[in-house]
């Protein structure tokens, strides 16, 4: 799995704001840093097709070989991690989880093979037996590992990430990092971060795009 941009430029009232060329190849993280305002969160909304006025854009993105500018959203298949977990307060941290899976999933296996499941990968990020608590009684840095889990339920075909460690603090940051990072290269899935971190860039072990 593969994620291309080709000449992307991102617009702001038909401005240039951003411009990048990278193609980042399974299992790498690629940053992309510069400051509030750059235009970094608004390249993750371009890749997803979420990108809304006054921003446009032009060039390719390209995932698996699949050109995906005119490809809905929801069709897309990006998972997307953002700085703040945004889990469902009304579920349970399993739930979350759950609610992620791809449909075929749903399809071919039963709930309590889908209630294990989730619970070897709760125990994979030491959280273990939390399946069924209430989301707001978990730390932050419990509720960033569950959103993480929540994003690669969905077997995305690349991630991207939005400051995801902006919020914790620097031992929890720390931490979650190297598991971040060493899961995505497991899974071997292209990845695109943006942050103005450079703890986080070198943390990512991949190319840094500076904007």
């Amino acid at each position: 799995m593969t994620l291309a941009l080709n000449n992307l430029t991102i617009y702001r009232h038909g401005e240039p704001l951003l411009s990048i060329d990278v193609t980042v190849p399974p299992g790498q993280v690629v940053a992309v840093m510069g400051p509030s305002g750059a235009g970094k969160s608004t390249l993750l909304d371009a890749i997803c097709g979420q990108l809304s006025d006054p921003f446009s854009y032009s060039g390719d993105i390209i995932l698996n070989d699949q050109r995906m500018n005119t490809v809905a959203a929801h069709r897309r298949n990006m998972g997307i991690l953002y700085q703040d977990a945004l889990l469902f307060e009304h579920m349970t941290v399993g739930e979350n989880i759950a609610f992620a899976l791809p449909r075929h999933v749903h399809a071919k296996t039963t709930a309590a093979e889908r209630h294990e499941q989730i619970a070897e990968q709760l125990s994979s990020v030491g959280l273990a037996d939390l399946q069924d608590r209430a989301v707001q009684t978990l730390s932050g840095g419990q509720q960033a590992r569950v959103a993480l889990l929540r994003t690669l339920a969905a077997q995305p075909a690349a991630v991207l990430l939005d400051e995801p460690f902006a919020r914790l603090d620097a031992a929890r940051k720390d931490q979650l990092r190297h598991w971040v990072f060493d899961t995505i290269v497991q899974r071997g899935l292209p990845a695109l971060m943006v942050t103005h971190d450079p703890n986080d860039a070198q943390a990512a072990g991949g190319p840094v795009i500076e904007v």
